[in-house]
């Protein structure tokens, strides 16, 4: 019994899926902002031409 629990508190795998998990929200956030700010830009130009083309 004492050699499970000592398995159990060594095994570290649990560990590295939360770091994958945190590594990939953090790139979904990154593309989340760069996806927006281009939006942002994309926007403004389509109204600049919507608008000349008036």
């Amino acid at each position: 019994m004492l050699r499970l629990i000592a398995k159990f508190i060594d095994d570290e795998s649990g560990a590295t899926a939360i770091e994958y998990a945190l590594i990939a929200a953090g790139i979904s956030l990154a593309i989340i902002v760069a996806v927006q700010g281009l939006g942002t830009t994309l926007n403004g130009r389509y109204a600049a031409v919507n608008t000349s083309l008036k």
